[in-house]
């Protein structure tokens, strides 16, 4: 009877321990500001530097704020498999970094001064994305596969398209709102699930990339979690591609309760 109750007791434990990390996590979208030009897909960004856009980025920092979060994760580099906080970060308070585009420093960093927080939590983790081998494969299955593989690729541009829209004629604001709506989230991971489509038999590279990409998304979240402690309120600056599996670790780790960013970015 003793050897059946533990593995129960062990169980509870474990639920009542994960529900006492009770938290509040908002992920917000963004488009890469620097535009480094390292993605699938590259979106071609006006200066953030500009006057113009300064003001609007320290508008949405101000709306963040009123969600009062006590902790700021962002996109750089996990260490020792842990989060790590961003050393980057002390020297922008002391004010002896030098001018950066990328969304870290425009969003996360700032937001988190704005806050009066001492650190900036990194969760990044990297991960292989072996694309060539899901083209290489559609390639030698002409005429469909190669057709449904741009098909899909056009629907990513589209997107982006149509974020370039936003910009040109409004905010920095009303991008990031448009990149945040939790329908056009759940469209842009149709790509990564419809890699299904490119394997045969043995031949899976399709399923190869999509279980490449949970993966790191899958530790990125691990990261994550692990740093957040009971009735933490949390921002998660990100590009936009992490957003629909990070929402989703979110949503279904117990405990954790999922805002929306669009509650509260400015229009």
């Amino acid at each position: 009877m003793r050897s059946l109750l533990l593995p129960i007791v062990i169980c509870v434990s474990v639920l009542i321990a994960r529900a006492a990390v009770a938290a509040d996590v908002m992920i917000v979208a963004t488009y890469h500001m620097a535009s480094p030009g390292q993605d699938l897909h590259n979106f071609r960004a006006d200066d953030v530097l500009r006057s113009n856009r300064q003001h609007e980025i320290v508008d949405v920092a101000r709306a963040l704020a009123t969600f009062k979060p006590t902790l700021v994760a962002v996109e750089s580099p996990a260490r020792g498999g842990e989060a790590a906080k961003v050393e980057k970060y002390t020297e922008y308070l002391d004010n002896r970094l030098p001018e950066s585009r990328n969304e870290v420093v425009q969003i996360g960093f700032r937001l988190a001064r704005m806050l009066n927080l001492r650190e900036v939590w990194g969760i990044d983790v990297e991960g292989d994305f072996p694309y060539d081998a899901v083209r290489q494969f559609a390639a030698m299955h002409p005429p469909a596969l190669p057709e449904r593989l741009d098909a899909m690729n056009a629907t990513v541009e589209r997107m982006l398209d149509g974020l370039n829209r936003v910009l040109a004629n409004g905010t920095i604001g009303a991008a990031l709102r448009y990149m945040n709506e939790p329908k056009r989230i759940a469209d842009g991971q149709s790509f990564y699930r419809s890699l299904l489509l490119f394997g045969a038999g043995p031949t899976q590279p399709g399923q190869a990339l999509l279980d490449a990409w949970v993966s790191r998304n899958n530790a990125i979240c691990a990261r994550l979690v692990q740093l957040v402690r009971r009735d933490d309120r949390v921002i998660v600056v990100y590009g936009a591609g992490h957003a629909y599996l990070l929402r989703q670790c979110v949503l279904e780790m117990p405990g954790f309760n999922l805002v929306e960013a669009n509650d509260y970015l400015p229009h």
